[in-house]
């Protein structure tokens, strides 16, 4: 999982409010829920000591999304009195969340974004079709591409030899169209990076679309209907690839720690390449201002000319320390802690 939209995040000194909040709306429930779950959140800020500009900051973002009605979800961070990243969900939160601490609570909403990577869904008919290019940061961009022959678009039923040319001058349109479509895929797909190519949409035209792909991309084309059970096998694939790089250098003694001291001393010297989290771990670590002032002791910190370590999460210590020297995260269920590493070293092995 690329961390490098968190990066902006840190910019700024502690304490953050961390809000997960639930905007839904249900009919079974009063028009006013929305607003009586925000001030419970919001008393519960107030109650953990968030400084005042920082909880008008917040109130005002939800409240706007209140009014707007802009979203079912609303994950933001906010410290110095300014809101400083804020993610509208197309759903609740996994939970509900308010938090005051030194570092933003950012591992709930790295678990629902889930395993992003850039691809592209292309929906052909026989008039044309649709690239949606999808960015590992979810942003889309929507190619429509008209066909150039619209007539004969179906078969019709003629009598006698007609009805065989005309067949065949409806399936030459379709053709002619869905190619259009595919020629404009590969195009697509290198100016969004696309890792995975799904084709859905007239079986036919999908035939022909496949004819125009480049044989790099074919050989990540997909042809379904069920786009989100494809993004999730496409997770998992990348997940447990993660896992087995992690297994297999660990047994070799090279480049991967495991356990939280040999990871956090990996993290203060920028050599994490992807670190790897379970779902949740109570452990904690100390922490200086800078992303890789971290260290399991106090100690530590002190000896590295830290004067106020602070107590923190250690997901979210770590997590800014990777995001900080441009990292990747993987959340793998049951795991401990630990890291792929871009390079080893003795100190590094024996811990």
């Amino acid at each position: 999982m690329d961390l490098s939209f968190l990066k902006s995040l840190y910019d700024r000194p502690g304490p953050y409010a961390s809000v997960h909040a639930d905007l839904t709306r249900t009919t079974e429930e009063a028009p006013k829920a929305p607003e009586l779950r925000w001030r419970a959140l919001r008393e519960t800020l107030e109650a953990e000591g968030a400084p005042e500009d920082t909880l008008r900051a917040v109130d005002a973002a939800v409240q706007q999304e209140l009014t707007e009605k802009r979203s079912e979800g609303l994950v933001l961070y906010a410290a110095g009195g300014e809101v400083a990243h804020l993610t509208r969900l197309p759903g609740p939160p996994a939970r509900q969340l308010a938090r005051v601490s030194q570092l933003p609570h950012v591992l709930p909403l790295l678990a629902q974004r889930g395993e992003r990577f850039p691809y592209l869904v292309v929906t052909v008919d026989r008039r044309g079709g649709e690239i949606c290019c999808v960015a590992a940061d979810g942003t889309r961009t929507t190619i429509t591409v008209e066909g150039d022959e619209d007539y004969p678009i179906r078969k019709v039923k003629a009598e006698g030899w007609n009805q065989s040319r005309i067949q065949r001058a409806a399936e030459n349109v379709w053709k002619a169209n869905a190619k259009k479509v595919g020629r404009e895929v590969d195009q697509a797909a290198k100016q969004c990076g696309g890792e995975l190519l799904i084709v859905s949409g007239d079986p036919q035209a999908r035939s022909a679309v496949l004819e125009e792909i480049s044989e790099p991309l074919l050989e990540n084309t997909v042809e379904t209907k069920d786009i989100d059970e494809i993004l999730e096998l496409k997770q998992a694939e990348r997940l447990m690839a993660v896992a087995e790089r992690f297994e297999t250098e660990l047994a070799h003694g090279e480049r991967a720690v495991k356990g939280l001291s040999a990871t956090v001393q990996a993290a203060r010297r920028g050599q994490i390449d992807t670190l790897l989290l379970p779902d949740d771990s109570p452990a904690r670590v100390w922490i200086g201002p800078n992303p890789i002032e971290i260290a399991v002791e106090r100690e530590e910190l002190h000896a590295l000319g830290v004067d106020d370590p602070v107590e923190e999460r250690a997901d979210a210590a770590l997590i800014r320390a990777v995001a900080a020297t441009d990292g990747n995260l993987a959340l793998l269920r049951q795991s401990k802690i630990g890291a792929v590493l871009r390079y080893s070293d003795a100190a590094t092995r024996h811990q």
